[in-house]
């Protein structure tokens, strides 16, 4: 298969300017492509992970994509599928959204193989030394108010008399274009790509493209991604699942997509990892035969989390999230219980208390809200169903002392297969 028919059997190919000639384009190959990033956040998000990964997608098959910050469109904010106002970066933030969202860039593109190194580029670099007055004459002179007023991104906020558009989001659509234009002319590049929302701007530039140069270049959408309920994919309870480890943990990236709704999983293996159609099949079957196994949510989520993080964090979570199954905690390091913490209800306990020969169990249970008293934990710790640290405990005159703390401040009690809480010694 080229490249539009991978994109084709993934479910990624939302719309294209003119297919056909795309097609007979990306055959012989090598094309430049390119896809924004506007760094509105210190993070990508895992909704840009589609267009991300299909600047990958190309690169893959042999082409030389081009990621771009924007530093210059990132200053204005794009209004495309926003019902409000973006509320304007200072330079200093901006600054440091670039820096960050340049890092994650950089770790799911190859820009060391010698035939089709990926280039990372910032648009600011072209468009800051331009003045307002060139801009206006060279670029604006080239669009016409109407057209502008009837793409979707723009009527939409108009229609809204009570918010609105401002002439900064309004001039979003040129600045966008421009970047084309200049990627085109000096890159050689010929096929922009990004999300559907993106389709009005990326027309913008191909017609700013023809007009200037007397080329002809290439659009290509990819779709928004909902989930199978209908709500915006990448939303949390907790907000947005972000890439950067400071904004959502490699434990809690990774179980994000262990929860995928098994309505998804299947869609969700084909738009965000790199197996082929048989691996994947095989999957399907497994997941039709058998969803409880969840073989195809474990897939995904360790191949979106080794892609995004590396196999070392992508074990570790693993292995985090088989101690809420049971697992054993032998070997265990800090970091990767630490992460567990959060996942379960936490109750503190005076260091004190677990001096000497420590505490009785039974009145840990009840302390930690495990048991309602502390006859009722005797008989679950003689039933079987009470666990220490994962160690299942048969005797109620057990006493839980200082050495019994997982580093010298943790305990992990279990009662039945899913109920946990960690006392925490302060």
């Amino acid at each position: 298969m080229n490249i539009l028919d991978e994109l084709q059997w993934r479910g990624l190919l939302a719309d294209c300017t003119d297919p056909l000639e795309l097609a007979k384009r990306v055959s012989p190959g090598p094309i430049t492509l390119y896809c924004g990033f506007d760094p509105t956040a210190d993070s990508l998000h895992v909704g840009n992970l589609v267009p991300l990964l299909g600047l990958r997608r190309f690169q893959l098959m042999g082409h030389i994509p081009i990621p771009l910050a924007g530093g210059a469109t990132g200053s204005i904010g794009d209004p495309s599928g926003k019902t409000q106002e973006r509320q304007l970066l200072t330079k200093e933030i901006l600054a440091n959204n670039i820096a960050k969202v340049k890092e994650q860039l950089c770790r799911l593109l190859d820009f060391e193989t010698p035939t089709n190194p990926a280039r990372l580029l910032d648009n600011a670099s072209w468009t800051a030394p331009v003045s307002f007055l060139d801009f206006l004459r060279d670029i604006g002179k080239h669009f016409s108010v109407n057209q502008m007023v009837a793409k979707e991104s723009v009527r939409a906020r108009m229609e809204d008399r009570e918010v609105g558009i401002s002439y900064t989001e309004f001039s979003y659509m040129l600045l966008q274009a421009f970047d084309f234009y200049v990627l085109c002319r000096d890159h050689n590049c010929e096929l922009q790509i990004g999300g559907s929302d993106q389709w009005g701007n990326i027309t913008a530039g191909i017609d700013l493209t023809r007009k200037k140069l007397g080329r002809t270049v290439f659009g290509l959408t990819l779709p928004l991604i909902t989930n199978a309920d209908g709500t915006k994919f990448g939303k949390t309870e907790a907000g947005a699942v972000w890439l950067d480890t400071r904004r959502t943990s490699v434990y809690k990236f990774y179980q994000f997509w262990i929860r995928t709704d098994d309505r998804d999983v299947v869609r969700y293996l084909k738009f965000f990892t790199f197996m082929g159609q048989e691996e994947i099949a095989a999957l399907e079957k497994q997941h039709n035969e058998n969803a409880g196994a969840r073989a195809a949510h474990k897939a995904l989520a360790k191949a979106v989390t080794d892609l995004v993080h590396g196999p070392a964090a992508t074990a570790e979570a693993m292995r985090a999230s088989e101690i809420l199954f049971g697992g054993d905690l032998a070997g265990i390091s800090e970091t990767t219980f630490n992460e567990i913490v959060g996942e379960v209800p936490t109750k503190e306990i005076g260091k004190t208390e677990l001096d000497g020969a420590g505490k009785p169990l039974v009145e840990l249970l009840v302390h930690g809200g495990l048991c309602q008293s502390k006859g009722q934990a005797r008989k679950d710790i003689e039933g079987g169903g009470v666990y220490v640290n994962n160690q299942r405990e048969a005797s109620f005159q057990r006493t839980v002392a200082a050495k019994d703390l997982l580093f010298g401040k943790h305990l992990l009690l279990r009662k039945g297969k899913r109920n946990y809480v960690v006392l925490t010694a302060k």
